[in-house]
């Protein structure tokens, strides 16, 4: 069984850089042909998919976000990454993580409220 485990930032101040980690356990992030997401959910809004990183290292990133963000991995720890740099109050959400197989999103982390404000 794949879980996922969301880093907690907690508050971040507005235009700082907002870094969060996601860690996989039961199954392997360099696995063919995974894909692993960011995805986040301001309050009262709809799901926003933030970006991904693939089984061999490629990143995808949404292009409303694409300035500010990158993802990273670190293969030795089965975690991946997000950094949102300048972050503002509109970046207030709850991020998640999820593998994408022939299923998108088929797993998910439990997300992690992250909240910007001075």
């Amino acid at each position: 069984q794949v879980q996922l485990q969301e880093s907690d930032p907690g508050l971040v101040k507005p235009s700082q850089t907002l870094s969060l980690t996601c860690t996989v356990s039961g199954g392997s992030i360099t696995t063919n042909y995974y894909y692993w997401s960011w995805i986040r959910q301001p309050p009262g809004k709809g799901l926003e998919w933030m970006g991904a990183i693939s089984y061999s290292g490629s990143t995808y990133y949404s292009p409303s976000l694409k300035s500010r963000t990158s993802i990273s991995r670190d293969t030795s720890k089965n975690h991946f990454t997000l950094q949102l740099r300048f972050v503002t109050p509109e970046d207030t959400a709850v991020y998640y993580c999820a593998r994408d197989g022939d299923i998108p999103h088929d797993y998910w982390g439990q997300g992690t409220q992250v909240t910007v404000s001075s």
